[in-house]
């Protein structure tokens, strides 16, 4: 996510909810909403590929960006009023900081990306993020990595390699696959800034703020990048798509799944964004799953379930 999935990835790497309060237990009578609004999450946040592959080459990245960033924290922006007696100058230049390395970098090198492979190698590279929180946690935080997520870990490497080693359509995607790697990392470096300065306040409230301070950040750069073309009608569909559905509405959405059956089960989502991603790209554009694409992925997938679980205590 994606901002997107961001918090998710946060509830994966901590192992808790944002959320200060305690969670009820979901109603049996509605169990089955559960499954359904988490793949209804994951189609959403792996759309954000897709529609970053339309759009990117038009917009270009920066000025794509922007529009992505001002559009989600508007829709998000209710939030952030309900809360805004709780922000003061420190808090507002803290989330600044943390939302050039949590949005606006990892958000640039995605749309990179898309301008140069197709939507299923961001996607793919974007499941790292979990790995990567785990790492920037142990080396600069001091935290244990243990055994079974350095497995993980590594397996989580290995698909990288491959998917950078692969090609599509006769071209090679290694640049896409590093600038998706890289985005991953700031990604970590972001969600373990946002654990330990940014908790304690209203999750939606954080998130709204992290997109619009993004969004004044870029401004100058995205104002002087704009296209001097007229960017097709296509493409302005699918950036407000990328700001509105996928990374604004998409927050909402993933929120109320946290006040309803807690974070680590919501940060499941993990699983379906790649899935989601890769199957759009197939559907929507034509674009090939190849068979390093494919054992890249599986490589991926499985060492963030290998880094999710926790060890057993006797």
């Amino acid at each position: 996510m994606s901002t997107d999935a961001t918090t998710a990835r946060l509830t994966a790497a901590s192992g808790s909810t944002p959320l200060p309060a305690a969670l009820p237990a979901e109603l049996p009578a509605a169990a089955w909403r559960t499954p359904v609004e988490l793949t209804l999450l994951g189609a959403i946040w792996g759309g954000s590929f897709l529609f970053m592959r339309v759009s990117a080459a038009d917009f270009g990245p920066l000025p794509l960006v922007e529009a992505r960033l001002a559009l989600g924290g508007l829709v998000l922006t209710p939030f952030l009023w309900r809360a805004r007696a709780q922000f003061t100058l420190g808090l507002w230049l803290r989330i600044a900081a943390i939302a050039a390395i949590n949005s606006v970098v990892p958000f640039a090198l995605f749309a990179w990306g898309a301008e140069r492979a197709p939507a299923g190698i961001g996607a793919i590279t974007n499941a790292m993020t979990v790995m990567f929180t785990y790492l920037v946690a142990h080396f600069f935080f001091g935290e244990r990595i243990g055994a079974r997520r350095l497995i993980g870990l590594t397996a989580g490497f290995v698909g990288v390699a491959i998917l950078a080693s692969g090609r599509t359509a006769g071209d090679g995607v290694w640049q896409a696959a590093l600038a998706g790697t890289a985005a991953a990392v700031c990604y970590g470096f972001g969600i373990n800034l946002m654990r330990r300065y940014l908790t304690g306040y209203p999750a939606a409230a954080v998130a709204a703020a992290n997109l619009v301070t993004g969004a004044l950040l870029l401004a100058p750069l995205a104002a002087y990048s704009w296209p001097s073309r007229a960017i097709p009608a296509a493409s302005w569909a699918s950036a407000v798509l990328l700001g509105v559905l996928c990374t604004g509405a998409a927050f909402v959405l993933y929120y109320r799944l946290i006040a309803r059956v807690g974070g680590p089960r919501a940060s499941t989502v993990t699983y379906l964004i790649p899935l989601f991603g890769v199957i759009w790209a197939w559907l929507l554009l034509g674009e090939p799953l190849t068979v390093s694409m494919a054992l890249a992925g599986a490589l991926i997938l499985s060492g963030v379930a290998l880094s999710q679980q926790r060890a057993t205590r006797k």
